[in-house]
């Protein structure tokens, strides 16, 4: 299963969901691999690896035809967990993209050749803050699509063009692309706008939106400062529960979604 993580407004929350649900399905036996595609690099360096290290990374990946297999390196904090790391080189992929043929298609193809000999359960990509070519080549390598949504004032603004590119990709490039899940992400069960924005947001997407929320947490907030998610860091935290919670209610609904299209007559 490959489930991309998006949302083009920055600061959702994508990066701290995709390390801390790698992190809770991997402490539960769950095999899986993390994509950093987001040229920030945070998922690699908050899940303990060097975004700067002479090594390929999926910069090499998408540009250089480096098989996957290469650029993929363990996580130290969890023998489940493996990640392709971004580099500091994949700022200008956006770019170098736009000239090589079928650009869309690059990391699906990379991920299938990968997953044919180094099988995952799940597979996590994380995506910039945008809707250019690398989320692009996210959507189209997907089965799934997560969606975190921070509990603020502007929530929804911006998600009609993401909803839109989706649509557009199950048109044209992924037929088999669906919208899963929605995650709400830094709620603060002590203010009233919290609340109305969750509720908002069910109303919208309604059985999309999954039960658990995740709270704001300062040990999340920590955690990547020490080069681990926030479940490795202190998994009391209320922040690391609710993670776990989350990846196993979404686990649930994945297999439940697809049991249908695996019964045979």
């Amino acid at each position: 299963m490959i489930v991309t993580v998006a949302n083009q407004k920055g600061g959702v929350g994508k990066t701290t969901t995709v390390v801390n649900m790698a992190a809770a399905l991997g402490q539960a036996g769950t095999s899986v691999l993390v994509v950093d595609l987001d040229p920030q690099g945070n998922a690699t360096t908050g899940l303990g690896v060097s975004s700067r290290a002479e090594r390929p990374g999926i910069y090499d990946v998408l540009i250089e035809d480096v098989p996957m297999v290469d650029a993929t390196v363990d996580v130290p904090e969890n023998s489940n967990v493996r990640l392709v790391p971004a580099s500091l080189d994949l700022a200008g992929a956006e770019i170098e993209l736009v000239s090589i043929l079928a650009r869309e298609y690059r990391l699906q193809r990379a991920l299938r050749a990968y997953l044919e000999e180094h099988p995952a359960d799940v597979v996590l990509i994380d995506c910039p803050p945008s809707l250019g070519l690398l989320t692009l080549n996210a959507l189209v390598a997907a089965d799934e699509l997560l969606i975190p949504i921070q509990c603020e004032y502007y929530a929804l603004e911006g998600l009609g063009q993401l909803i839109r590119t989706v649509e557009m990709v199950k048109e044209h490039l992924n037929p088999g692309l669906r919208i899963s899940s929605i995650l709400l992400t830094m709620t603060d069960s002590r203010t009233n706008l919290s609340d109305q924005v969750a509720d908002e947001v069910r109303a919208f997407f309604g059985d999309l939106v999954l039960d658990t929320a995740i709270p704001r947490s300062v040990r999340l907030s920590e955690a990547p400062g020490h080069g681990q998610s926030g479940i490795a860091y202190d998994e009391t935290s209320r922040g690391a529960v609710a993670y776990r919670q989350a990846a196993v209610e979404f686990s649930t609904r994945v297999i439940d979604l697809r049991e249908p299209e695996q019964v045979h007559p």
